[in-house]
């Protein structure tokens, strides 16, 4: 990854003029989910959302920072709680911290009615037993940066999620992913940029950024036999489905 992040204006300059039209910007600790806050009250166009990423859980205390969490995610350009999830390859967190903490955060949104951003890696059978814990409703949110089987997404479906590939699809080792892609349908696909992270092919190495997904869009287009065209106005549906209020 290289060279320091640009301005907020420059990248979202960029992403307009690459053709993007959606950007949603994630927290993962309290003070990020603050500038998420922040970045989305400034730019037309830019929603955000709010959470403690799993990495983060182990400083998580619901006490004190869960009525702040909660104040921000009733904010009027917030509309999903994420980044949230479970990461056992890394284990920065004890994993039942990150079980309780995603349980919380689990609740918050069922409470506000909004969908979440789910991160999940080396956790998917606990991943899924936690979501089958809860009632059923509509639009519960996203896995991001799909990474599992195609029979592991239709999992996920039946639970109402959608699924959302990021650059690693363009990768040339990845693919199992083009695999999952290729076997879920398209009406339940989103794209991204996990930024600053997973910059798709041309671009590996890079800083990633909101144009980049162009290119990842295109590589879905070809995995699933359709246009880019298709790809974005099916990926820009289903992002107003989840996430527009």
């Amino acid at each position: 990854m290289e060279g320091d992040a640009p301005p907020a204006e420059e990248l979202l300059r960029r992403a307009m003029q690459a053709g993007v039209t959606r950007v949603l910007v994630p927290g993962t600790t309290l003070a990020d989910s603050r500038a998420a806050v922040d970045v989305a009250g400034r730019h037309e166009g830019v929603l955000a959302a709010v959470g403690v990423h799993p990495h983060e859980a182990k400083d998580f205390d619901p006490a004190r920072d869960g009525p702040l969490l909660e104040e921000l995610a009733r904010g009027p350009r917030v509309v999903a709680i994420g980044e949230i999830g479970l990461d056992f390859h890394y284990d920065h967190s004890p994993r039942e911290t990150q079980i309780e903490t995603l349980e919380w955060m689990l609740d918050l949104a069922r409470r506000l009615g909004l969908p979440v951003l789910l991160h999940n890696r080396e956790s998917g059978e606990e991943m899924l037993a936690c979501l089958r814990r809860l009632p059923p409703r509509e639009r519960p949110g996203v896995f991001h940066s799909f990474t599992e089987s195609a029979a592991y997404g239709g999992q996920a479906l039946d639970l109402g999620y959608l699924v959302s590939f990021s650059g690693m699809i363009t990768f040339r080792a990845a693919e199992n992913i083009r695999e999952a892609a290729a076997g879920l349908p398209l009406a339940s696909m989103l794209v991204e940029t996990d930024t600053p992270f997973l910059a798709p092919m041309p671009h590996r190495g890079k800083r990633n950024e909101p144009a980049f997904v162009v290119e990842t869009a295109r590589k879905l287009a070809e995995v699933k036999g359709t246009s880019l065209d298709e790809i974005a106005q099916a990926t820009t549906a289903n992002f107003d489905r989840l996430f527009v209020r």
